[in-house]
């Protein structure tokens, strides 16, 4: 059972980024992040009784659970703005199996708080290192040659370096997630904490820098950000459920195939084109994915 949510989970995130592309380059990252997380605690907050409730938030465990849900809010805020950034600027199909790279971190951060890894998940943390850096080095060799090309604009690689921070991110998040904030907080509660602060974090982000918070007018764009807040708020309360009936190394990695929906999208629909060598990066990223899961 929890290998399939950790498959649901996969494609409801992935789906969502999709849509993330959309809406990011419409209305900007940080007003997408904001309407998303919102639109995902609002819906939460009505229907938390009917999918696990409160968890240990109001039942006398003291400030200790509110302290976790504030540290994985922090750390979503912090890897989603960075990832619907990425979509933003970035080409899908390479920025999202980048940020989908994950699990190497959280597995070695489970390697170095006690938990044995097998070879073949060695070898996975490798493939998944070596298809970043296919996928990297292929990006900025494609941008090189436009900007040699006669006439061409120079700019830098966009969207790779934001996206290695989201799978920094993520990497962490999924760790405390898993490992500390799930069994002390509840796998429903400790989502709706995510979307309560990761809410707070990016309004007062966009009052800092003094950018518009108004809502789009566009009906297009609500019903992007509608989806994506159905999307991944499901997705976390799969992807938290799932870690605690599967081990939560397992869940991780499982749930980390999203960025495979997303290439698969960006290909079909957008017609995003990579080079052969990109390819296999991508390749060596989910064959490193799937070998970390056995």
């Amino acid at each position: 059972m929890g290998i399939l949510l950790g498959l649901l989970t996969a494609l409801s995130w992935g789906c969502s980024d999709f849509l993330a592309r959309f809406s990011s380059r419409k209305i900007g990252s940080l007003r997408t992040t904001l309407y998303m997380q919102t639109i995902g605690l609002l819906l939460l907050t009505i229907a938390l009784p009917r999918v696990g409730g409160w968890g240990h938030l109001f039942d006398g465990s003291g400030w200790q659970p509110w302290a976790w849900g504030l540290l994985t809010g922090s750390l979503n805020a912090f890897s989603t703005l960075c990832l619907y950034r990425s979509f933003e600027v970035g080409k899908l199909s390479v920025v999202a199996p980048l940020s989908a790279s994950y699990p190497a971190l959280t597995m070695a951060i489970s390697f170095f708080t006690g938990e044995r890894l097998t070879a073949l998940r060695v070898v996975g943390i490798i493939l998944i290192l070596a298809g970043v850096a296919i996928v990297v080095r292929g990006e900025a060799s494609a941008t090189e040659s436009l900007q040699e090309a006669p006439g061409a604009a120079t700019s830098k690689t966009p969207g790779i370096g934001i996206a290695l921070l989201s799978a920094l991110g993520f990497g962490v998040l999924f760790w405390v997630l898993g490992n500390r904030a799930v069994p002390r907080v509840g796998y429903a509660a400790t989502v709706w904490m995510i979307r309560l602060t990761s809410s707070v974090i990016t309004a007062l982000f966009l009052l800092v820098r003094r950018q518009p918070m108004g809502l789009p007018r566009d009906i297009k764009v609500s019903g992007w950000l509608l989806g994506m807040g159905v999307l991944d708020t499901g997705a976390f309360i799969l992807n938290n459920l799932g870690m605690q009936l599967e081990q939560v190394s397992v869940v991780s990695v499982l749930s980390s195939l999203y960025g495979a929906v997303t290439v698969l999208l960006s290909a079909v629909i957008l017609r995003e084109r990579l080079q052969a060598v990109q390819w296999a990066g991508i390749a060596g990223i989910f064959v490193g994915i799937a070998l970390i899961s056995l």
